[in-house]
């Protein structure tokens, strides 16, 4: 296993930017429907052929523009245990309830599982074929995929799961370490059979998308997170492991060493802000700028934005161009993000400039909002 040292790691970590786009984007500026995006593979090469390029104009070329893929469904795994998908009008697809109880579950994840004929892994499948034919030579992604151990469970029990741990202790240990192998059996699939890479472990690294964990509060993290985020990462990899999980406290920092992580992405944590994780943790985090953030910000408080997370001990910052973000105004924002990107990034790597020195950057206006008046009140 990959021992970070911490006493070094994150003065060794260069810093890091990306501005990038999503699906959501393309949607917005094509006006094409969700439903038929996830269902209709006519409807998924028309997004990208057509999305791409009106994109592009608005943005420039400093904007990474969405790699085809098939439609993003983070419920895969379940679904191929026989969760149902639901796709709305007009919004993300959605999923039902597959555990009336705990017992109930562990007899289901007990049995196995042929994930390449079961639920609709057939169906993205062929979507998938269909996107890799409309996009020769291109990267094509297939996105069927799955979540960490805390968010499975969660959308396998839904609500119940969180009486769970208190009411059948035991039971809901054996659910959880079932529920984590399950989650390692279907990325084993995919790695092999889908993407075609042999071996059952990634020596490089993986990563660990689990934003439920945070909502089991820090006295329940030693029996019921942590024994699975441990099994979630040994069983896939032998290399660095890095995490997604939002809407952590101050109070659950201090697990993310225990996990050996080598990198974190804190996303949409309003109780944190860069100085809490800089002083409550070593691991090296990315610290984002979020769509609904965009409308309360000047241009000027966006690059403040990049100069006071950097300051304040980010690794790295990053923005994507997504739902609500496709007019002029907004564009302009971006583009004052991507300014202070590579400011930051030619003093920081190139320059040898200190952060304190990416401190003198901060407008007047961008200390007092970062981070004493940070989130902003506005959502949109």
């Amino acid at each position: 296993m990959h021992k970070p040292d911490y006493s070094t790691l994150r003065q060794d970590s260069k810093f890091s930017w990306s501005v990038s786009s999503s699906y959501l984007a393309l949607l917005e500026i094509t006006g094409i429907n969700i439903k038929e995006m996830f269902l209709n593979p006519s409807a998924g090469i028309e997004l990208y052929r057509k999305g791409r390029p009106l994109l592009q104009e608005r943005y420039g070329p400093d904007v990474g523009l969405p790699s085809p893929i098939s439609p993003p469904i983070s419920y895969g795994h379940i679904n191929t245990l026989g969760v149902e998908l639901l796709f709305p009008e007009g919004g993300e697809v959605n999923h039902g309830t597959l555990c009336a109880t705990l017992q109930e579950g562990i007899e289901i994840l007990r049995r196995p599982v042929d994930f390449a004929n079961a639920g609709m892994t057939p169906f993205f499948l062929e979507y998938w074929r269909k996107m890799k034919e409309a996009f020769p030579g291109e990267n094509v992604g297939f996105a069927f995929k799955g979540e960490g151990p805390l968010t499975t469970a969660y959308t396998l029990r839904r609500d119940e799961f969180f009486y769970d741990p208190y009411d059948k202790p035991e039971l809901t240990k054996e659910f959880l370490r079932l529920v984590t192998d399950s989650i390692i059996q279907f990325n084993r699939f995919l790695r092999n059979k889908i993407h075609g890479v042999p071996g059952e472990i990634d020596p490089d690294g993986t990563g660990l998308a689990d934003d439920v964990a945070s909502m089991l509060g820090p006295d329940l993290w030693p029996e019921f997170v942590m024994p699975y985020l441990e099994q979630y990462f040994r069983g896939l990899t032998t290399g660095k492991r890095s995490a997604h999980i939002e809407d952590l406290r101050p109070e659950q920092l201090r697990f993310l060493e225990q996990l050996q992580l080598t990198r974190y992405d804190p996303s949409v944590s309003p109780k944190l802000n860069p100085k809490i994780i800089r002083d409550k943790t070593r691991v090296p985090f990315l610290w984002r700028l979020c769509n609904f953030h965009y409308p309360s910000l000047t241009a000027q408080e966006t690059a403040d934005f990049v100069f006071q997370a950097t300051a304040d001990g980010a690794s790295g910052v990053f923005t994507s161009v997504c739902h609500g973000m496709c007019d002029e105004a907004t564009a302009k924002k971006v583009h004052s993000f991507i300014a202070a990107c590579k400011t930051v990034d030619k003093m920081l790597n190139k320059e040898g400039a200190s952060r304190e020195d990416i401190r003198e950057l901060v407008s007047t206006a961008g200390r007092k909002k970062f981070w004493d008046n940070w989130p902003t009140k506005t959502v949109h």
